[in-house]
């Protein structure tokens, strides 16, 4: 005797064909964003500069669009925005990059007086602890690390033996990116109907899913811009005011730290301390006063900062986080790591607006 096939288990199944393979806009959408996600991948080397462009253009938009709202037409708020943008540029190409570039060039060269002090201290263990440590154990620790300080200089040193290239497409790119970013804020409403008539005309999600990526992407990266200053200058001042060296360099990689969530603020305190220790030593008060002016600085940026600055953004999981970073980071190397909170963004929004769309909104 047969019984009934139970179809429960593929109701979900249904469900889905029912809702997204007949809906025109969901296929559009998904087809649009593979193909640009394809495009990108394969061409980013080529596309690079026109990429960076616009999302250079897509960050000051917003300061254009703010500087509209006090009664100043388009154009003249564009020329504004622009030649402020252009003037942080010329500031940190030769007032800023030019300092800490000195500052870094300085602590590398105290690097081996760094490592002496600490193998001196290190030196101490076998005395203390000999039940865990040993003399010829710590030399062959030392050795290593300084094989690897060795190693990792000659490789420096041959990359910058190298970096004509480099050199020769950084003078492209700072032609090249600040005229496409002036083209793109001053002929936004012509590239985006240009860009339009290759879209469908019902494309109710797509605009839904733009919707929600703008608000999302654009508070967060504008934020993360903001943030990156004043813990740069936050940090800059207390530094100085400390009398630390190295004020500069230490304040820039404070403020890069924001980029990668929880890895850069772990990574930025070696240097810091490293810097405190070489020039006053664990003992001083000096010392003590860079650790509590660091941590303040860290509990700030954590509780004012980021609440304050990302109220509207996504809030993104610490795992899908540090994912988003070995992914993109795999894909493009420091801009995937650099972009990567923002793509995984994106990729959260897409998800979020896409299945909140009622059907008799899509289908037409």
């Amino acid at each position: 005797m047969s019984t009934p096939t139970d179809f429960s288990n593929f109701e979900f199944i249904r469900e889905f064909f029912r809702r997204f393979l007949p809906n025109t806009q969901a296929v559009v959408l998904a087809v649009f964003l593979l193909v640009g996600s394809v495009l990108i991948y394969s061409l980013s080397g080529l596309l690079m500069p026109v990429l960076a462009s616009i999302i250079l253009a897509y960050l000051l938009e917003g300061l254009v669009l703010k500087v509209e709202k006090r009664g100043i037409p388009r154009m003249p708020a564009v020329y504004i925005v622009f030649f402020g943008f252009m003037a942080a540029l010329g500031f940190i190409l030769f007032v800023l990059m030019p300092m800490v570039s000195g500052q870094a060039v300085q602590f590398v060269e105290n690097i081996p007086r760094l490592i002496k002090s600490a193998q001196q201290e290190i030196m101490k263990l076998p005395v203390m602890y000999p039940q865990f440590f040993t003399e010829s154990g710590i030399y062959d620790f030392m050795s290593r690390v300084q094989q690897e300080l060795i190693d990792y200089g000659q490789e420096l040193i041959s990359v910058s033996a190298a970096s004509v290239v480099g050199v020769v497409a950084a003078i492209v790119y700072l032609f090249l990116v600040p005229m496409m970013v002036f083209f793109f804020l001053k002929d936004k409403c012509l590239l985006i109907d240009w860009f339009s008539q290759f879209l469908p005309k019902d494309r109710h999600l797509t605009m839904r899913v733009w919707r929600e990526v703008d608000v999302q992407i654009g508070n967060y990266v504008r934020g993360k811009f903001l943030e990156i200053l004043i813990l740069w200058l936050v940090s800059f001042i207390a530094y100085k005011a400390i009398g630390m060296n190295y004020a500069m360099l230490l304040a820039v990689l404070m403020g890069l730290s924001v980029v990668i969530p929880y890895v850069g603020a772990t990574l930025v305190t070696f240097p810091v301390l490293a810097v405190a220790y070489l020039q006053w030593g664990v003992s001083s008060d000096l010392f003590m006063y860079v650790v509590i002016a660091y941590s303040i600085i860290q509990a700030l940026d954590g509780v004012v900062l980021v609440p304050l600055l990302f109220s509207e953004a996504v809030n993104l999981h610490p795992i899908a986080i540090i994912v988003s970073i070995l992914f993109f980071g795999g894909l493009w190397g420091f801009w995937g790591v650099f972009f990567a909170i923002p793509l995984a963004t994106l990729v959260k929004a897409v998800l979020s607006a896409w299945p909140s769309m009622d059907d008799k909104k899509i289908m037409y």
